[in-house]
């Protein structure tokens, strides 16, 4: 009788061994979809992020030509300041606050 019982738990416990592999798999199997679609995503992701960036060579030309108007634009004020004097200067505006 101690036989046949032992032989009986050893073939229930193969059955759930079985069964927990069995899960497991499905779970790894559904873990590694989740994976690859989640990997396309970002590779779409960083194709859009590439192309967005292709550009990025014009940043400091553009940076440098806006100092340049800006610069330009300074001359322009000083020169109107000194010569109408309702536009007040850097230097006055200055010497005005610190009062």
């Amino acid at each position: 009788m101690s036989d046949t019982t032992a032989w009986w738990i050893a073939i229930i416990a193969g059955f759930v061994v079985v069964i927990v592999v069995a899960v497991l798999l499905q779970v790894l199997v559904q873990l590694v979809k989740t994976i690859d679609r989640r990997v396309g995503q970002i590779r779409s992701t960083l194709e859009q992020v590439t192309a967005n960036t292709a550009s990025t060579a014009l940043i400091d030309p553009t940076g440098d030509a806006v100092d340049r108007v800006l610069a330009e634009g300074l001359q322009h004020h000083l020169f109107l300041g000194r010569v109408l004097p309702s536009i007040p200067t850097p230097a006055a505006a200055t010497n005005g606050a610190s009062r």
